[in-house]
């Protein structure tokens, strides 16, 4: 039996089909456990309006804004990424890979800094500071931490996925004639900006 260049062709775009269609069942799992959290935060924001509101005003504003448009420019350079290798312009592609990995890692910084703070006043679960709080003040941060904690850890995720997707491309295994590794990558990045634009306006917005 010969094998064609056409039965390679069409193995090449099964296992593409195959790939986008897994990527998309994973994303599903993602959205559905950033999903029960935002749901939670919204039962205990309904029964501790006040308490949620005035936790709220605790956290910088500017912190959470200045990460927004961190993770819209990474989201940007991820997207250019793509068009990027589809010309065939591998050192672009890398390029802009590289950027969203430094804005990921400028993203983290930042939260850093900003849980640190919180830490330096004793604004933490279980801590003395917290002690003559109100439930609702403690429901808060306990949420505040769990989610952008999470947040968090899924944002070290993408960037060793994108990482790995620049040593492909370096590599010649992620080509303009091959690329759904970077697609994959792209709508995981996506998605963990996506999370951020809810997160945001839950914590810092609710003035």
């Amino acid at each position: 039996m010969t094998i064609t260049h056409s039965d390679h062709a069409d193995s090449r775009a099964g296992d593409s089909v195959g790939a986008r269609t897994g990527m998309w069942l994973f994303l599903y799992t993602e959205i559905m456990l950033f999903g029960g959290l935002f749901i939670l935060y919204a039962a205990y924001y309904r029964i501790y309006t006040a308490d949620f509101t005035g936790a709220g005003k605790e956290l910088d504003m500017v912190m959470g804004a200045l990460n927004t448009v961190i993770l819209l420019v990474s989201s940007f350079s991820v997207a250019a990424s793509i068009t990027a290798i589809q010309k065939n312009s591998k050192k672009a592609a890398v390029a802009f890979l590289g950027s969203a990995i430094l804005l990921g890692s400028i993203f983290l910084v930042n939260k850093y800094f900003e849980w640190g703070h919180k830490i330096d006043l004793g604004i933490f679960p279980n801590s003395p500071a917290m002690e003559g709080s109100s439930h609702g003040r403690v429901l808060f941060f306990n949420l505040y931490y769990t989610i952008t904690g999470v947040h968090g850890v899924h944002i070290i995720i993408g960037m060793t996925l994108i990482a790995v997707t620049m040593i492909f491309i370096m590599l010649n295994k992620v080509t303009d004639q091959r690329y759904v590794l970077l697609e994959n990558a792209g709508l995981y990045w996506h998605l963990v900006d996506l999370i951020w634009i809810f997160i945001f306006p839950l914590f810092y917005l609710i003035y």
